[in-house]
């Protein structure tokens, strides 16, 4: 067999290390002891100390944070500024383009009807040649007559 595993070592390793953990409990300085007081005195500077660095720490990322945010808000505006310059010059641009449409347009209208007047006055010259003929034709046959 091995050594210690009977029951009995086993129990009584147990009971050895129960019985080192009481004497340890017991061993312990009171609260009251100077050197306690001391290390709980420095775990509170410590941590106060800790509590400092991390609010000078928060308050410098809240700066930042709001640096970041203020400049963010600066680029959104001078880019809608810039959308609302590109806008307004398209605007322009466009009006400007129907403007110069509609001149062409009026232009061309006033072309056509000056075409139809030509057309039409060549058409009435050549009607009224045409009448001229005629008649003096019905005059020579009249004379004939």
């Amino acid at each position: 067999m091995f050594p210690g595993s009977r029951y009995q070592d086993r129990q009584e390793a147990a009971a050895k290390s129960r019985q080192a953990l009481l004497e340890k409990f017991k061993n312990r300085p009171a609260a009251d002891d100077p050197n306690v007081l001391a290390k709980a005195a420095e775990r509170r500077a410590v941590a106060e100390a800790r509590a400092g660095r991390e609010a000078i720490r928060a308050a410098e990322k809240a700066r930042q944070e709001a640096e970041v945010q203020a400049q963010r808000e600066r680029e959104e505006e001078a880019r809608r500024a810039r959308e609302a310059e590109e806008a307004r010059k398209a605007e322009e641009a466009r009006l400007a383009a129907e403007a110069e449409q509609a001149k062409a347009k009026a232009e061309e209208a006033e072309l056509k009807v000056m075409l139809e007047a030509e057309k039409k006055a060549e058409r009435d010259a050549r009607y009224a040649a045409r009448k001229a003929r005629k008649a003096e034709r019905k005059a020579q046959l009249e004379r004939m007559w």
